[in-house]
């Protein structure tokens, strides 16, 4: 099946590492023009060398930016003035009870999670729309819909970006420019496989033992009982970013492994 995205350029912001690598590497796959995104340069270095080595032909270029910030949002933006593709993947996550969340937390949260994905959306897509063609997405998270008590200001970040993307879709209306977000349950990103480490350590099991005991005492609607693989969530991330998608917009796709239990 032709995806269509031959040669089309794409930004994959926070893509040295985890879902957002992994999507770089598939939109390598399919021939795109792949911009990497990270905030330090040895690490955007470090990703095109390893996405080289597996593809040697990929086309790919790269910027640094700390896009928590407004100096480092407008940095990218002179850098990269138009994409094709935009898939908004920056931002963290951050366990904490919620009495101990400062206000200095909550400030963090919103500006990396969402609003780097808001003022990029506002660029790119004028581009879009002037053009008839595009897509964005947003790594959004189960987290937007079922908050997690252990960091609510996690799932407040997600929920927010819930509402940027379907509102940019209600903009691009009656285009052939789509606005999507994706989704995600537990996925083993280089982050979370730090976390499940440690507490694996703190409880003396094996890493393997903490994932299970995790899913199943933190995520027990879970429907396939484990954590998803990086590479899981790209494969779905690009599909909507392909031609064979045109008709999904302004809907959030899970792919969350049955994690929310709704129809």
């Amino acid at each position: 099946m032709n995806t269509g995205l031959k040669n089309k350029k794409v930004l994959v912001t926070g893509s040295t590492k985890g879902i957002g690598f992994q999507t770089a590497l598939k939109f390598a796959e399919e021939g795109a023009e792949v911009v990497i995104h990270g905030r330090k340069d040895d690490a955007v270095h470090n990703a095109i060398k390893e996405i080289k080595s597996k593809l040697p032909e990929s086309k790919l270029g790269g910027s640094s930016a700390d896009l928590a910030t407004e100096e480092g949002i407008q940095k990218l933006i002179k850098e990269i003035p138009y994409v094709d593709v935009l898939i908004n993947n920056a931002g963290y996550f951050e366990p904490k009870p919620f009495f101990e969340i400062t206000r200095e937390d909550w400030k963090k949260m919103y500006e990396t999670n969402v609003l780097s994905g808001a003022e990029l959306t506002q660029h790119y897509l004028k581009g879009m729309l002037e053009r008839d063609s595009g897509r964005i997405i947003f790594v959004s998270s189960e987290s937007a819909l079922n908050i997690p008590a252990e960091m609510v200001h996690y799932g407040m970040s997600k929920t927010a970006q819930l509402s940027i993307s379907r509102g940019s879709a209600e903009i691009a209306k009656g285009s052939r420019v789509t606005v999507n977000s994706v989704l995600p349950g537990p996925t083993l990103s280089e982050g979370v496989e730090e976390f499940i480490e440690s507490l694996a350590k703190a409880h003396g099991k094996s890493n393997e033992e903490m994932a299970k005991d995790f899913i199943r005492e933190n995520r027990p609607s879970s429907l396939v009982q484990r954590f998803a693989k990086p590479e899981e969530i790209a494969n779905v991330i690009v599909f909507l970013a392909s031609e064979l998608a045109s008709m999904i917009h302004g809907a959030s796709v899970r792919a969350d492994g049955g994690v929310y239990k709704s129809i």
